[in-house]
């Protein structure tokens, strides 16, 4: 079995449309929720979260001399974001695509694929 990473992307700053209303926001969470019992009831969920907006990002580096730099903000500038993501199970990058398919079904959102590298370490 393979494991694969499903980034969730938004868009920096505003929001095409009009706002959600808590009607559009009760029914993007009821999309959600099914989506991920789906994923724990087939064993594909790992892991997965939200983010906070890139204004939250602590950036830490090595300077010129290799002093630790600490910086705030988002380590690049873009106009998208990762807001969220999903460690999956799957067993080929196609499976692994079906689900993205139903993330983004689920939130209308841009989902990047990657899968992890192997390294000899078991992870749950």
């Amino acid at each position: 079995m393979n494991q694969y990473l499903l980034s969730v992307y938004e868009a920096d700053g505003k929001v095409e449309g009009a706002p959600m209303t808590s009607e559009d926001m009760q029914s993007f969470m009821q999309r959600v929720i099914a989506l991920e019992d789906e994923m724990e009831a087939t064993g594909t969920f790992v892991f997965g979260g939200a983010l906070h907006g890139p204004d939250a990002a602590t950036v830490v580096h090595r300077g010129a001399g290799l002093d630790k730099v600490v910086t705030d903000g988002p380590f690049a500038e873009a106009k998208e974001h990762i807001g969220g993501f999903y460690i999956i199970n799957a067993e080929s990058l196609d499976e692994a695509l079906k689900w993205a398919d139903k993330v983004v079904e689920a939130t209308s959102h841009s989902i990047e694929v990657r899968p992890f590298r192997a390294t000899g370490r078991v992870h749950a």
